[in-house]
């Protein structure tokens, strides 16, 4: 019979209550975000649920990739928020948008940017990983970045909104076709 820190152990080692703990982080982050409309909290709370989606995503086309780019993209923006950088992508592009694996990402501050673009890519694990887990894991990302646009500039929040639902509506209508 185990003992109670064998027990413990091994409870915390099951996807299902990791992802149930990665979820009350996520929110505890949204939540404070929110009160101190301060985007850093979404995205500091935000890492330990992207490491485990790198962790449990499997190897695929593009999702391995997207995960780890998810990783990397959160650093950077947290890097960005906190240094006070700003860079008009906009400017630099010479056009109001770039597409990104088939999205069509509307350009500005950099730092508006980092979080449509996890949107984007947690929107491509959700869709294209088939483990529940990393499902889960991806809606909380994108639910994350989307309070973290709405936090950083309310104007792209919509514009952000608007691309995730059009691209749901359209796999499910692709997925009865």
């Amino acid at each position: 019979m185990p003992n109670d820190s064998t027990a413990k152990v091994s409870l915390l080692s099951k996807p299902a209550y990791v992802c149930t703990i990665m979820t009350i982080v996520a929110a505890l982050g949204i939540w404070f975000g929110l009160m101190t409309k301060n985007p850093l909290w979404v995205l500091f709370l935000l890492l330990p649920t992207v490491i485990y989606e790198v962790i449990r995503t499997q190897e695929g086309a593009s999702t391995k990739y997207s995960s780890i780019l998810l990783l990397i993209i959160l650093v950077l923006e947290i890097g960005l928020i906190v240094f006070g950088i700003n860079y008009d992508l906009a400017q630099f592009f010479e056009t109001s948008e770039k597409y990104v694996a088939g999205y069509a990402l509307p350009l500005g501050d950099i730092k508006t940017f980092g979080p449509i673009l996890t949107a984007v890519l947690s929107a491509v694990l959700i869709f294209r990983t088939y483990g529940p887990y990393t499902k889960w894991l991806a809606i909380i990302i994108a639910v994350g970045s989307l309070v973290a646009i709405y936090l950083i500039s309310p104007n792209f929040f919509e514009q952000a909104l608007k691309l995730i639902m059009n691209e749901l509506f359209n796999r499910l209508e692709n997925s009865f076709i």
